[in-house]
């Protein structure tokens, strides 16, 4: 084998290989990720909130973000709207009903990018026992790397979920029929 030969191997295996897509850890030790919703209450206002306790992975090259991947599992118990009373509802049977769903999940089954830079991120949301396909509106951050010598990809995404696309049937009023979830993800490369 002569040297352009080697030289050309060397520099096409290295192609492929950053071509390949990396892997991240959502950052949710560093508080570097969330997940929020918010919905309306009587029409008059917003109600917000956060799921305090989830975890994930996503896979993700930006040369070929179609190909990308993400899996989240949110525990239902963390919910969070500053208000114990009302919080106490929310884990209740009228909405997330933890004791016997204490886990929600989201795996995507498709990565759509559009020419303006943001993207459609498609998958099977399992909440309240209830799995249905959702498409969270997804932009890009950036990535790079951070002052420890790692690597980090951030994203924002929001979505619309109908309460009663999951069976939470408990009537809060025509303005209260639908929640936004808000999601903020930084994940560090393995």
């Amino acid at each position: 084998m002569n040297l352009k030969a080697i030289i050309a191997g060397t520099i096409l295996a290295g192609s492929f290989t950053a071509a390949q897509a990396a892997d991240y850890v959502i950052d949710t030790q560093g508080a570097h990720a969330s997940i929020n919703f918010r919905i309306q209450h009587l029409g008059y206002s917003w109600v917000q909130g956060r799921f305090n306790e989830f975890d994930g992975n996503f896979s993700y090259d930006a040369a070929s973000p179609e190909a990308s991947t993400v899996s989240v599992t949110i525990k239902t118990p963390s919910v969070d709207s500053n208000h114990a009373k009302r919080d106490k509802h929310l884990r209740s049977d009228d909405f997330l009903a933890v004791e016997d769903f204490p886990e929600a999940k989201f795996e995507s089954t498709a990565f759509t990018p559009a020419a303006d830079g943001t993207a459609v991120l498609s998958g099977n949301l399992t909440l309240h026992g209830v799995t249905k396909p959702v498409d969270i509106t997804v932009t890009t951050i950036g990535e790079g790397k951070d002052p420890w010598g790692g690597y980090r990809a951030g994203f924002s995404g929001t979505t619309e979920l109908k309460l009663k696309d999951f069976d939470i049937n408990y009537n809060l009023g025509p303005a209260s029929a639908s929640v936004f979830l808000d999601l903020n993800v930084e994940g560090v490369r393995k």
